[in-house]
């Protein structure tokens, strides 16, 4: 999957509650208001997207803070998994 992808479906997850789509990269998640359930449920739709399960590297999790932050963690989960 690629890295536009996994922004289009942060965008989407967004834009259902009502909030604008991703602008920026750089952009904090508290700022644009995307929490760790919507990180959840972009974890999970990526997953079925990608038709396998994905390992999650903890200590890169608890460094997660911006949207950049997010892709590079999905397209480093999706290379090894």
């Amino acid at each position: 999957m690629e890295r536009q992808k996994i922004r289009d479906v942060m965008s989407q997850i967004l834009v259902r509650q009502g909030k604008p789509p991703v602008a920026n990269e750089l952009d904090d998640l508290r700022g644009i208001g995307f929490r760790s359930l919507d990180f959840s449920e972009l974890a999970l739709r990526i997953e079925r997207q990608a038709g396998r399960e994905l390992n999650f590297d903890a200590a890169l999790m608890r460094s997660i803070a911006t949207v950049a932050d997010v892709l590079n963690f999905f397209e480093h989960a999706l290379k090894n998994a």
